[in-house]
């Protein structure tokens, strides 16, 4: 086995603004209290793998290398982002409004390309080669789709499957073994009509791990891996179909760890465990688990946990400056080569 516990987190950061450019701006002044409060709580994280959501993308992933500059011995020599599908015109009206070009008429929701993107901080080396990127995937080509009915053969043409991406992402580990990243935000199952279009397609955005792991959209990942991001969807909580989530967490290839944070809150109108929430949404539904580590089931799992401590530690206040959501992490003991 290798020597050292290995620390893999999700954070959906929310280092989004309202147009290109401005969030590289408000890195580099060095005076925005949300980047000050995510890079403190970014460096008492501490993870060896960071994947990062809700986090403006830009070319060449400038404004990713400015936040790394920032986190002073943290050690993140590898970075990755690919370009998301949020903010990606479709020429399309899809919302329906009689205009073109607004936010919900791009392959995922974004005032401009590149809103709302996901990245990779690592101090393990990114076996970029190797990546596989599924973003581009239409919706209705994934099997057993649930798309939403009487939809105009012209959207379904275009539309992706993801809101922001899919990617498979190899990690080297000492000895040249691999730890695979399966990633993913998707689209939050609310704000539609009655078809149902959010709830659908958040549904599928998991489902599509479950065809992966399947054999139906090409090679299985070799283990280990895990999947890791933001789904959007409380299995127990909340607005959503919580059919392909359920599946991820109880499928035989896969554990859940079920990290707990140590807030000691309450809600009595919660059907699941208030421990286990990752975001609180106010005014809104509330606490919620919405951001998921799911290792392979070949993985030795030496602790886990969300980062949301009582509010008499100085660095809940931190938390909430940076984000509704809190870092989720699990430790794991990886195979040798």
């Amino acid at each position: 086995m290798w020597a050292d516990d290995l620390r893999v987190a999700t954070w959906n950061a929310e280092l989004v603004r309202s147009g290109p450019g401005l969030l590289l701006r408000d890195i580099l002044k060095g005076e925005d209290p949300q980047v000050a409060a995510v890079v403190s709580v970014v460096a008492a994280l501490d993870a060896d793998v960071l994947v990062l959501t809700g986090i403006d993308y830009d070319h060449g992933l400038v404004a990713l290398s400015a936040l790394e500059g920032r986190l002073a011995g943290a050690g993140y020599s590898y970075r990755f982002a690919l370009r998301p599908n949020t903010g990606m015109a479709t020429g399309l009206d899809i919302d329906g409004d009689g205009r073109l070009g607004t936010p919900r008429d791009a392959q995922g929701w974004g005032r401009f390309a590149g809103e709302g993107g996901m990245a990779v901080l690592s101090r393990l080396p990114i076996d970029e080669p190797a990546v596989r990127d599924l973003s581009a995937m239409l919706w209705r080509d994934l099997p057993g789709a649930i798309v939403p009915p009487g939809w105009p053969e012209e959207h379904a043409a275009v539309q992706r499957l993801s809101t922001t991406g899919h990617w498979v992402v190899p990690l080297v580990l000492p000895g040249e073994g691999r730890l695979t990243l399966l990633v993913w935000h998707a689209t939050p199952p609310v704000f539609d009509g009655p078809e149902d279009r959010n709830g659908r397609r958040n549904h599928d955005e998991a489902a599509l791990w479950l065809r992966l792991l399947e054999g139906d959209l090409g090679a299985e990942p070799e283990a280990p891996f895990v999947i890791i991001g933001d789904g959007n969807l409380d299995p127990a909580d909340g607005e959503g179909r919580t059919g392909a989530m359920l599946a991820l967490m109880s499928h035989a290839t896969l554990q859940d760890p079920a990290p707990r944070g140590s807030h000691g809150r309450t809600e009595p109108a919660h059907n699941g465990d208030p421990a286990l929430d990752t975001a609180m949404f106010d005014p809104g539904p509330g606490g919620l688990r919405v951001d998921v580590i799911l290792p392979s089931a070949d993985l030795t799992v030496t602790g886990s946990g969300v980062m949301w401590p009582p509010d008499s530690d100085p660095l809940a206040a931190t938390l909430r400056a940076a984000s509704r959501h809190r870092p989720v992490w699990v430790d794991l003991q990886l195979p040798g080569p």
